[in-house]
């Protein structure tokens, strides 16, 4: 398990929710931008607003889509900027259950090459 490299500039995620490429599912939105640092593998960001519920309920939701990315991070392949926004049904969800929707997703958006 490789350590996430983290989006944290309000500029990188607005980056990529004005130029990047999208795609939602009741469980998960995900939006992805061709990266500017070559090299640098992915950034990942994750966004939980307080539409999800109390502090407790977004951080299981933020805990739950970062160990889904954990589990897809070697499939990968090139720079990517990727922001994963939480939805109401993510804080409801096991792990195994968002990683399908976020695989399903990143294979849409060509991030992760079919097999």
């Amino acid at each position: 398990m490789s350590r996430i490299i983290a989006l944290k500039q309000n500029s990188e995620f607005h980056r990529a929710y004005a130029r990047g490429k999208s795609c939602a599912s009741p469980e998960l939105v995900t939006y992805v931008f061709k990266s500017r640092l070559r090299g640098s593998g992915c950034r990942v960001g994750i966004t939980t607003s307080k539409k999800i519920g109390s502090a407790v309920e977004r951080n299981r939701c933020r805990r739950v889509i970062r160990a889904a990315w954990s589990s897809l991070d070697t499939q990968v392949t090139g720079d990517w900027d990727i922001v994963f926004v939480a939805r109401h049904k993510t804080k409801i969800l096991k792990t195994p259950a968002v990683a399908s929707a976020m695989s399903k997703q990143l294979t849409q958006l060509g991030v992760i090459r079919k097999t």
